[in-house]
């Protein structure tokens, strides 16, 4: 798998079978921490609404009241998962002088120590934080994590960001919230029915869209390539790939 998330394979039905199932872990950690926080500048800042906005010629000079965003710094920052990319993305929120609370499966001491992130229950989380972040796995158990019950946990001034599974939030509960004010923006890197985008998403505002490009950089992409390459010439030498997600298939 050209990825570090596999859940597009059915593991178990490969260990079956004796075929060894590979991913590109970690390469791609900094580059898709990085497009989260793109994400959390562009729909706090309303950078996209004011590139189109500029681009139609509606600006005709300087207005105090001119698509005004929120700050960033200073803010509360939820992190949903707080494995690799989330710990990158809790030290970038230290620049901006962020409060940073976490949900995990259990508490992560190094991200408390390093970054100074408090681990709290997903519905405190949501009542508390300013930006919320999703950064876990898509499981049985995490799939519409976020739906209409959790949105309503939100400030009606906070935004959720995806930039890890589509399915972590029922599509259509977030296109109602955002269209009712319940929350005022997200940020989508992945969605639900990918590359199908639930009705009426495309039409908000307040939602900034992005093509499935978390590890879209050229540095990232040639690394993940020559990770992909490496696991695909050890299995067809009969050995064990270097990044295997089923050991126990050998």
């Amino acid at each position: 798998n050209y990825a570090v998330g596999y859940n597009n394979i059915d593991v178990a039905a490969a260990t079956k079978r004796g075929i060894q199932v590979t991913n590109t872990p970690g390469v791609l950690t900094d580059t898709t921490a990085d497009l989260a926080w793109s994400l959390i500048m562009a729909v706090g800042r309303r950078v996209v609404e004011g590139d189109t906005f500029t681009r139609e010629g509606h600006f005709k000079g300087w207005d105090p009241m001119l698509l005004l965003g929120t700050d960033i710094t200073g803010k509360t920052l939820g992190i949903v998962g707080m494995g690799r990319i989330g710990q990158a993305v809790a030290r970038r929120a230290m620049g901006f002088g962020m409060r940073i609370l976490y949900h995990d499966m259990a508490p992560v001491p190094v991200a408390e120590e390093e970054y100074q992130a408090e681990f709290v229950a997903l519905d405190e989380l949501l009542r508390q934080s300013d930006f919320v972040t999703l950064h876990a796995p898509l499981t049985d158990e995490t799939k519409h994590m976020i739906g209409r019950r959790e949105l309503d946990l939100m400030k009606k001034t906070a935004y959720l960001i995806n930039t890890a599974r589509g399915p972590l939030v029922d599509e259509d509960a977030l296109v109602e919230a955002l269209r009712e004010g319940v929350i005022a923006g997200a940020g989508l890197d992945v969605y639900e029915d990918e590359p199908e985008l639930a009705p009426g998403l495309a039409d908000l505002p307040n939602a900034v869209l992005l093509p499935h490009l978390g590890s879209a950089t050229l540095e990232t992409r040639t690394k993940m390539a020559e990770m992909a390459a490496a696991n695909v010439i050890a299995a067809l030498k009969g050995k064990k790939a270097p990044h295997i997600v089923n050991p126990e298939v050998l």
